[in-house]
């Protein structure tokens, strides 16, 4: 192999994991401070997401000789913002992060249970995760109102960037929102101490409350959000590994990264198309060298985890307003989906507003009672469209 060759999907390889740490770090630290982490907690829950889920990516890669690239849950991470700490604070969340894991592997190795995932109604799993994402999406409006020329700069580059190359847009934002910070002088009396990457163990706590509320969703939006379209993106590039390999083996990882902190690891969707496209390498041989590579940039990338929390939490309202541009494409696209089947649109919308609602009942959070209520509306909707057929 020459070294042209390689310099192409190393290249590629580089550029993703950049993309993929960059426009949802963000997203990752609001989830884990919202179930109670610490800024601490929060960092090591980003480092050991992004080690666990670059070796899953270096692994898969090398075995399958496919260009498979794990990611860490991205909407999995705005449900735990929007659902907030379950009682037993962050070692309950910790509890749930090993149940998600240990769920993966089971959907990996026991076809039924990720069929019964698949099984429920797309329109129910697209409006929960539109409900769970409306609340982030509307912090650019709040960061604006309180810090309008720092969050102006961050909106206006993620919208210039957007019209012309739409993945750079949050990564550029999150640029910007740094240089804003930087020049504001909130960084400045950051210690050495704080940005040095540390392992936070978490012994965790496993409660039903937080089962329910945390795990289970979480479950169902990294299967139906990350796993299902990052199967679909391979097999659209012509890849067809064994599925429940990739689900198994990314929810191992995932569950050695959750006693610190790390809520799931999954197959990458969005961010796996610039490592299986031609762009990678024109030989579909050669392109599982770039998801590799992503994953070994990674690693890297999670050892300066402490320096981006410590930077980050000087000025939570411009990350979270980065956070919340991350996340409308996929609050669109959820939004649309959930609604585009006119006899489950009832179905959807209660699912939608009873998940954005942020209702808690018996410590249970609005994303699982939006699946309850919208299944039992699209049931009886079901039920009556039967009885008035001839």
């Amino acid at each position: 192999m020459t070294s042209r060759s390689l310099a192409q999907p190393v290249t590629a390889g580089l550029v993703t994991a950049f993309v993929g740490f960059a426009s949802s770090f963000a997203v990752v630290l609001k989830g884990l401070t919202a179930v109670g982490a610490t800024d601490a907690q929060a960092a090591s829950g980003l480092m050991a997401l992004s080690i666990t889920m670059g070796l899953a990516g270096i692994v898969l890669s090398y075995a399958t000789r496919t260009p498979v690239f794990a990611a860490w849950s991205t909407p999995g991470a705005a449900l735990l913002a929007a659902t907030g700490a379950a009682p037993g604070g962050f070692p309950a969340a910790v509890g749930a992060f090993v149940v998600v894991g240990l769920l993966l592997i089971a959907a990996g190795l026991f076809r039924p249970l990720a069929r019964l995932v698949a099984a429920i109604p797309g329109s129910l799993a697209n409006a929960m995760l539109a409900g769970v994402l409306f609340g982030l999406c509307l912090k650019p409006i709040g960061a604006l109102i309180a810090a309008p020329a720092a969050a102006g700069l961050i909106v206006v580059a993620w919208l210039v960037v957007s019209r012309f190359k739409r993945i750079y847009a949050t990564p550029v934002a999150a640029l910007v929102a740094g240089a804003a910070i930087a020049a504001s002088g909130r960084a400045a009396g950051v210690g050495l101490a704080a940005i040095m990457p540390r392992p936070e163990f978490v012994a965790p706590v496993f409660s039903l409350q937080a089962i329910v509320s945390l795990a289970l969703p979480l479950f169902i939006v990294t299967m139906a959000s990350q796993n299902l379209p990052g199967l679909a993106v391979l097999a659209a590039f012509g890849y067809r590994p064994d599925a429940g390999r990739l689900v198994s083996t990314t929810g191992a990882f995932g569950l050695l990264s959750a006693p610190f902190g790390g809520h799931a690891v999954n197959m990458s969707s969005i961010t796996l198309a610039l490592c299986a496209s031609p762009d990678a390498s024109p030989d579909p041989g050669k392109r599982w060298i770039a998801s590799a590579t992503a994953g070994a940039a990674s690693i890297a990338l999670g050892l300066a985890a402490g320096a981006v929390t410590a930077f980050a939490s000087s000025a939570p309202l411009l990350v979270e307003a980065v956070a919340g541009l991350a996340l409308l494409g996929a609050f669109g696209s959820s939004l649309h989906n959930a609604l585009a089947d006119v006899s489950e649109r009832e179905g959807a919308l209660v699912t939608f507003l009873v998940a954005a609602s942020g209702v808690t009942i018996f410590g249970i959070g609005g994303a699982f009672w939006g699946l309850v209520a919208g299944g039992a509306v699209l049931a009886l909707t079901r039920a009556g469209a039967a009885r008035q057929a001839p």
